[in-house]
């Protein structure tokens, strides 16, 4: 494998809003410190994601010390949010799980909604150590995870993109790549790694922090949704669906789940433990 390492961290504080790049993250045991502990729920209690809303993508939310954020997005003015005061919860519904979270004020409801042009409310989860549980397919014992699609870290590599890209070129769609990694919204970004190796890891390290390779990850819509337009296409899905089924899935990218804490840093070395 030679020197592989990790090229990139993505945080993304607000649930299926533009991702940040920082340097370095704190690894916690339900996902990268601050990554999707904000979410946005529709008039129902359900997930708005850029499922329903491809124009959630060119919405951004800067973290702020004490756990804030700063929304921002085309045509709105941009506007601070704190951590709500827990006096309650609300249910959210996340692809058919009930989750507890806190909602915030009602500025924050007024200011997405009025970018969606659609009833939506910002909530916050204020206990990730509790809230929600990870499959238990593939969990174990008191593994939870924040409002990531189902666990706590993403993982892509360089090596596979390359190949996928390689393989949209000889498609149909060829004119819609080569795409870019933001397509899949990871959380790390390996380099130096063969293209697919990462099918055949159970566990990985990265730098100090060990982790457990819980599953492939199976794709939706959302990598067909350009992160800088909103426009969708059709790829990467026409081609996974021709070279990465795995049962009923299309698969790029492995989850993740933590066995220790610590920090991760861009250049850590990445290791193969089993």
């Amino acid at each position: 494998m030679g020197n592989a390492e990790l090229h990139s961290i993505h945080v993304h504080p607000v649930k299926a809003f533009r991702g940040l790049a920082p340097r370095q993250a704190v690894v916690e045991p339900w996902g990268l410190a601050g990554d999707r502990r904000w979410v946005l729920i529709d008039a129902g209690g359900k997930v708005v994601t850029q499922r329903q809303q491809p124009r959630l993508a060119q919405a951004a939310a800067e973290p702020l010390p004490g756990g804030g954020i700063r929304l921002s997005a085309p045509g709105r003015a941009p506007l601070t949010v704190p951590v709500p005061e827990v006096t309650g919860t609300t249910t959210v519904d996340i692809f058919g799980t009930k989750v507890q979270a806190v909602l915030a004020g009602d500025h924050a409801h007024d200011w997405c909604g009025g970018y969606l042009g659609e009833d939506v409310r910002l909530l916050h989860m204020d206990d990730p150590g509790a809230r929600r549980a990870i499959d238990p397919e593939f969990a174990q014992p008191g593994e939870t995870v924040s409002f990531a699609d189902g666990y706590p870290l993403l993982l892509t590599t360089l090596a596979s993109l390359d190949a996928l890209n390689s393989l949209i070129a000889q498609g149909d769609h060829r004119q819609e790549g080569p795409l870019p990694m933001n397509r899949f919204r990871p959380n790390a970004v390996v380099a130096g790694t063969a293209p697919w190796a990462e099918d055949g890891w159970s566990r990985i390290a990265i730098g100090e922090v060990s982790f457990r390779v819980a599953k492939m990850c199976g794709r939706c819509v959302v990598t067909t949704t350009d992160q800088d337009t909103s426009e969708r296409g059709r790829e990467p899905l026409r081609t996974l669906g021709r070279h990465r089924r795995f049962g009923n899935q299309l698969v790029f990218g492995q989850n993740l789940v933590p066995e220790t804490r610590g920090t991760i840093r861009v250049g850590d070395p990445f290791t193969i433990l089993e």
